[in-house]
């Protein structure tokens, strides 16, 4: 028999052993995905704030002549290489999640869309990581690559969404009806919570935090630009707020209430860090905490904007 006319039969063979419906594996994946982006904003944060920006000072290698960290190179070297390492990780969990969801490419094309998108973020991010470290992580490029981490974010909320059948066209889990009101909110918070994230990009560009004693800042104003930058998130914190009266006087159970209180929760956890660090000299520690409380607001946010979105009107 000739190679060619064994192919489909090996083909068919793998494909039938992979599930024809969204089973428990896809939906942990899914999760995997998410808290695999979260952590690797945590550990980007970590870069910058334990100043190992230029831990590894080339790209696509660490040094001219490794492609992994040295001795020599100490702790700066392991923790810019370890969040090198993390992508790896994360473009396994995508192409696992991609070989899982192959028989259902076309029936949930929903899924398999956002999961070759996250995939595809891999190289994207690695090509912008790397401009990051050959300009001398100029606060612009390094804001971008935070941004791309918060959009991909996004994705992995919308992922998990879909992979439970909270939303999506293909959603499984019944929805209460909302008041009217609940939709241009949510869809508000979801947009002011991004614009906050994205002011709070030029905060850290002006601020003390470069990831390199001797990299750039952005020479903007950084008291000027904190204040602006609350301003979004005071908003967000309104739309939280005028959420939870909404579902607390409809009496509204179900997913949409637990993640506007969800929604609420992480809001004010991150104003209260972000007060805190302001009136404390910005202590490394507490920004750290305040980006992992950033992609959990947008997570949060995108939750329930989108659980909003596919929920029958009152």
């Amino acid at each position: 028999m000739s190679t060619a006319s064994r192919t489909p039969r090996i083909v068919s063979g793998i494909t039938s052993r992979l599930p024809v419906s969204v089973d428990k594996t896809v939906r942990r994946l899914a999760v995997l995905s998410l808290i695999g982006q979260i952590v690797l904003v945590v550990t980007g944060g970590a870069v910058r704030l334990t100043a190992s920006g230029l831990g590894c000072p080339t790209w696509p290698r660490c040094t001219e002549a490794s492609l992994a960290t040295t001795p020599e190179m100490g702790f700066h070297g392991i923790i810019e290489f370890g969040n090198r390492l993390l992508t790896f990780a994360l473009a396994a969990i995508a192409v696992m999640m991609l070989v899982y969801l192959w028989n259902l490419r076309k029936e949930r094309r929903d899924l398999f869309l956002l999961a070759l998108g996250l995939l595809a973020s891999i190289p994207a991010q690695a090509v912008i990581g790397g401009i990051t470290v050959l300009t001398g992580l100029n606060p612009w490029v390094v804001g971008l690559h935070f941004l791309v981490s918060m959009a991909l974010v996004v994705l992995a909320t919308l992922l998990v969404n879909r992979a439970y059948g909270r939303t999506g066209q293909a959603r499984t889990v019944q929805l209460p009806a909302l008041p009217g009101a609940a939709r241009p909110v949510m869809t508000a918070v979801a947009l002011l919570s991004a614009v906050a994230v994205c002011l709070g990009v030029v905060v850290t560009g002006a601020g003390p935090h470069a990831g390199d004693a001797n990299a750039p800042r952005n020479d903007l104003d950084w008291d000027l630009f904190a204040h602006i930058h609350a301003v979004p998130a005071y908003l967000v914190t309104a739309g939280a707020l005028f959420a939870v009266f909404l579902v607390v006087r409809g009496r509204i159970q179900g997913p949409f209430r637990s993640a506007v209180f969800m929604l609420l929760g992480v809001t004010v956890l991150q104003a209260v860090i972000g007060f805190t660090q302001y009136y404390n000299g910005i202590p490394a520690l507490l920004v750290g905490a305040h980006m992992l409380a950033a992609a959990l607001l947008m997570s949060a946010a995108t939750n329930a904007a989108d659980l909003a979105r596919y929920s029958p009107a009152d």
